[in-house]
């Protein structure tokens, strides 16, 4: 009869083939790494600048009243469901870019230091990263089906 494991010994048993980063793999996570940090500080950037444009979008709308003739409540409404929209979208933008600004910085850090729990810290914010970019494409992809479909439903004559 043999010994129960517990799932901690087969964790280290297996350990994915004794796998090790090399300095080919350290090179490239580096890089990687760099680039990383590069997108994410782009990121943070254009949240910066969607959260400018969206407080500004009252003296925009209040422009386009004036030029278009309409009355200045549809101004105001449209104004202010677009700076709200702007605002909500730059929040949804920022946690992926944070997701993997920690990834860079963390990834940069471990192969430095050649620190075991920061290198399994940063691939555990990658891994939330591409979760959240995932779980947001699949909730747009689903109301751009149901926008679909209501097109064609409400566009069928009657």
């Amino acid at each position: 009869m043999q010994p129960k494991t517990t799932r901690m010994d087969q964790t280290t048993s297996s350990n994915l083939f004794d796998l090790n980063i090399d300095d080919q793999s350290s090179a490239y996570l580096s890089e990687t790494a760099k680039w990383a940090k590069f997108f994410a500080i782009l990121g943070f950037i254009g949240c910066g600048f969607m959260v400018l444009f969206a407080l500004f979008a009252g003296t925009v709308f209040s422009t386009l009243r004036n030029t278009t003739g309409t009355t200045a409540e549809m101004s105001m409404l449209g104004g202010a469901f677009f700076s709200v929209f702007c605002i909500l979208f730059a929040l949804l933008y920022f946690f992926p870019c944070l997701y993997l600004f920690r990834f860079a910085s963390r990834m940069q850090v471990a192969l430095r230091n050649n620190e075991q729990p920061l290198l399994i810290e940063s691939f555990r914010n990658l891994k939330a990263c591409f979760r959240f970019v995932g779980i947001l494409t699949i909730v747009v992809m689903s109301i751009y089906i149901l926008f679909f479909l209501f097109a064609i439903i409400f566009s069928t004559p009657r």
